[in-house]
């Protein structure tokens, strides 16, 4: 076992590449289990398959990585997932196309595994006379594969907008309804 403290603190972003490039490769040819330490959320979603928070000296939640990022139930682990998913200026961005387009929804939605990576958003617009604002997304690898969150404005006839949110479900995308005028 290999415990690794804080390991790409203060460094580069091509040092702390190469640090966790080697750190996988030490896993992945040798067999060791690594624990490492760490406040940065890009590190995790890089190198680990599983995941522990701690707060206050206590483990308050852990998992895959991949299902405690789909599905964080603490506060402080929001606030981590946060750090990898969504861009800081997220809430200014929907705040302000909720002024300024009130009949519209802005949706979230979060893509995970296989999911990630389907046409989803071009199979929306095809099927359903709405029109979609690709506000801001990402998507990420991790060991587990990718996962992703994309927000989007939805506009159109109330019954359009519905059924395209509901053909969301049906195609496994996680959707959450951020503003709804």
């Amino acid at each position: 076992m290999l415990l690794c403290d804080e390991a790409t603190s203060a460094l580069d972003p091509k040092t702390t590449e190469s640090i966790l490039d080697l750190l996988v490769e030490i896993n992945q040819k040798l067999g060791l289990t690594i624990v490492l330490i760490t406040h940065e959320m890009h590190v995790i979603r890089k190198i680990c398959h599983r995941v522990a928070v701690m707060e206050n000296g206590k483990v308050v939640e852990q998992g895959e990585v991949l299902g405690v990022f789909r599905n964080p139930s603490q506060e402080i682990t929001k606030d981590f997932v946060k750090q990898v998913t969504e861009p800081e200026e997220t809430a200014d961005t929907i705040k302000h196309l909720v002024e300024e387009f009130p009949e519209s929804k802005i949706i979230r939605l979060t893509f995970v595994g296989g999911n990630a990576e389907q046409p989803v958003i071009t199979q929306l617009i095809r099927k359903f006379d709405i029109s979609v604002n690709i506000l801001q997304g990402k998507v990420s690898q991790t060991q587990s594969g990718p996962y992703g969150s994309l927000f989007i404005q939805l506009s159109g006839v109330q019954d359009s907008v519905d059924q395209a949110v509901a053909f969301l479900h049906e195609h496994q995308v996680e959707v959450e309804v951020i503003e709804n005028a």
